[in-house]
């Protein structure tokens, strides 16, 4: 009698339909990605293609989604007609030292609140971040006369001056990156003979490129592109800067606003924030997320 073992079967359990799952799940995922993405740059392309219209064709009815005939000229006709050149250059100065005087002030101020522990640190830290409660209109009237006393109206002083003594919101952004710094680095610098103001600029700022590269972006997006300041203390054409320019282009000195140069304005203004964005892009991603899980 054959007494042969029976062979065992073994249990295989196909994970195939999980792959497929998973396969489905990434295509739904990306085809929403590109539907999301599109949308996102529409208003972006019909910018562009606004700029390149003429002034009888943007204003049909229906819009037509590609200019009928490229308007190429309209990219020089935006100097003639607001001196852009000028505004340009005038934005860029403004928003050049402002982020040099954001860095250097709010990076001093957050090294202090992050290293220094004494008595009080704290309730001033919270001090400093209740002014971010203040609305801009609050403080307005008091600063205007301030700066109207020191004869600085119709200057750039009152655009550039503020950003040496500090942002908070940025003050606190750099806090948060510079408590993550190890106390043992310090310990050395000290060991070194290192000042404590050496220590800021030999150890703190080095270590500290994607936060500063976040502010710098930060502060150079809100000089760009404010108006209300410029506004409030510009009153000479040649003083004005590139969003002013802009909103007079919506004055009542058009009969009809030309809405294909403002396109044009709007396309040359976008190029400093894409381009500083750009090459700081890994900086950036990287600072928010450090200073955002600290």
């Amino acid at each position: 009698m054959n007494t042969a073992p029976i062979p065992k079967r073994r249990l295989v359990f196909s994970n195939s339909g999980s792959k497929r799952k998973t396969s489905l799940t990434q295509i739904v995922s990306f085809i929403a990605l590109i539907i999301t993405t599109f949308i996102m740059l529409l208003p972006l392309f019909f910018m562009v293609s606004t700029s390149l219209k003429s002034k009888r064709e943007m204003l049909k009815f229906p819009p037509t989604f590609l200019p009928e005939s490229w308007q190429w000229s309209n990219y020089s006709e935006i100097f003639d007609t607001l001196q852009f050149g000028t505004l340009y250059k005038n934005s860029l100065i403004i928003g050049i030292v402002t982020v040099i005087g954001t860095l250097i002030s709010s990076a001093l101020a957050a090294y202090g609140f992050s290293r220094y522990k004494g008595k009080g640190n704290q309730l001033w830290f919270m001090l400093l971040l209740a002014t971010m409660m203040l609305p801009y209109p609050a403080i307005m009237i008091p600063q205007f006369i301030f700066f109207s006393k020191l004869n600085w109206i119709d200057t750039f002083l009152p655009l550039i001056v503020p950003a040496f003594f500090g942002s908070a919101y940025n003050i606190f952004l750099l806090r948060q990156f510079f408590s993550t710094l190890p106390e043992e680095l310090f310990d050395a610098g000290r060991i070194d003979g290192c000042g404590e103001l050496r220590m800021w600029y030999k150890i703190a700022l080095p270590l500290s490129g994607p936060a500063l590269a976040t502010v710098a972006i930060f502060a150079f997006i809100y000089s760009w592109n404010d108006l209300l300041a410029p506004v409030l203390y510009l009153s000479s054409t040649e003083h004005f800067t590139l969003p002013v320019g802009m909103a007079s282009l919506t004055s009542s000195r058009f009969r009809i606003p030309p809405w294909h140069l403002l396109m044009v304005a709007s396309v040359l203004a976008m190029v400093p924030i894409v381009t500083l964005f750009a090459v700081a892009q890994k900086q950036f991603v990287e600072g928010i997320v450090l200073t955002g899980i600290k």
